[in-house]
């Protein structure tokens, strides 16, 4: 695991030390348009079809009480206390995202989610369900087949399942039924928001944007740009599209080490340096080892029974951590070539890292996920 870890970061640091070459974005994967969003709905339904593998009845009631609400509402009216078995029949959670400038009768893709305890919603059916959004109207109805990227099979106590089983998607399964009024700009204005705060990039997009338009756009803060549009609204569909396909040169993120301390990764970016710092780094294991002794009474014993007890073995090892210079690393991959020098292993960055950024060594915002 260790030479295997080495291999990795060696990789990644002769990556680092090849030419890089700057490539340009476009501002439209830069920034958006402000009032050009995306709506998200939901909606409660059923799912009915399903080969046993549903809603145990008896400790999902809602289940039930959907079944007999959706029966009385298509004219079957069941006597009172009526106790419902059902294996076939699961209530899930039925989501989607409603796209900007969707029209009545266009189609979006739906997922599935089973909120009881069924074991499977592979081969069902969802049945005709209204897909709300936040104002809590009916944007559109979802119904059809789901497909579920998974299989799961038991017999005798044992089972083996692949996938996810619970989760479904109904591509094309929802239809709109309400258009959301989506405004493109505020009167002679439309502002670009970008995806993430930086002053350097909307300057860059300014200058970009008055090259072709000049004093067409302004700076608004670190993260919003006005732009001067025409009034037309096919004229300002245009020039919307000319602008979203102006290059730009974004400008270099901050430095920033991102640790998963549940996985063990470290992902760190280009602007990542180190000063020269000194690093001692040892392993302690300990080893617990636990065997049952058996102690009888004599052949000959009058009295006595059989006892049984536990003896265990505690053994301590410490791996010696020879003290090692880091030296001062201009850019990622002299990082990456002295961590490596170390011989840590990637469970071990996690705590050297937190180390390096105590003692000022690290110069990268060191966030923990």
């Amino acid at each position: 695991m260790k030479k295997r870890n080495v291999i990795i970061f060696s990789f990644l640091a002769l990556s680092l030390l090849l030419p890089s070459i700057s490539l340009a974005d476009r501002i439209k994967d830069l920034a958006s348009i402000q009032g050009v969003r995306n709506n998200q709905l939901i909606g409660y339904g059923l799912v009915v079809g399903l080969d046993g593998s549903g809603d145990m009845t008896t400790q999902t009631p809602f289940t039930v009480q959907s079944v007999i609400n959706m029966l009385g509402q298509l004219g079957v009216n069941l006597p009172p206390g009526t106790n419902l078995q059902l294996r076939n029949v699961a209530a899930v959670m039925v989501t989607a995202t409603l796209p900007a400038f969707a029209k009545p009768g266009q189609h979006i893709d739906i997922t599935v989610s089973s909120m009881g305890n069924a074991k499977s919603l592979r081969g069902g059916t969802l049945l005709l369900t209204p897909l709300k959004g936040a104002d809590n109207q009916v944007y559109a109805m979802a119904q059809g087949n789901i497909l579920v990227g998974g299989i799961g099979a038991a017999a005798g106590g044992s089972s083996v399942q692949v996938n996810h089983l619970s989760v479904g998607r109904i591509t094309g399964g929802g239809i709109v039924e309400r258009e959301i009024p989506t405004t493109v700009g505020q009167g002679d204005f439309i502002n670009l928001e970008l995806n993430s705060t930086d002053f350097t990039t909307v300057n860059r997009i300014v200058d970009a944007i008055n090259g072709l338009y000049p004093a067409a756009a302004s700076a608004v803060d670190g993260r919003m740009v006005q732009v001067k549009a025409p009034a037309d609204n096919s004229q300002r569909i245009m020039f919307i599209s000319r602008i979203e396909s102006l290059d730009v040169q974004p400008a270099k993120t901050t430095a920033k080490v991102i640790v998963n301390s549940r996985t063990g990764s470290v992902v760190m970016n280009q602007a990542v340096t180190l000063e020269s710092s000194a690093v001692a780094h040892g392993n302690l294991s300990i080893i617990i080892n636990t065997e049952p002794v058996i102690s009888q009474p004599g052949p000959l014993a009058q009295r006595g029974e059989t006892v049984v007890t536990q003896r265990s073995q505690v053994e301590i090892r410490t791996d010696e951590g020879n003290l090692m210079l880091l030296p001062n690393g201009a850019d990622l991959g002299e990082v990456v070539k002295a961590l490596t020098a170390i011989g840590a292993t990637t469970q071990d960055l996690l705590s050297i890292l937190q180390a390096l950024k105590a003692a000022g060594s690290l110069r990268a915002d060191l966030e923990i996920i």
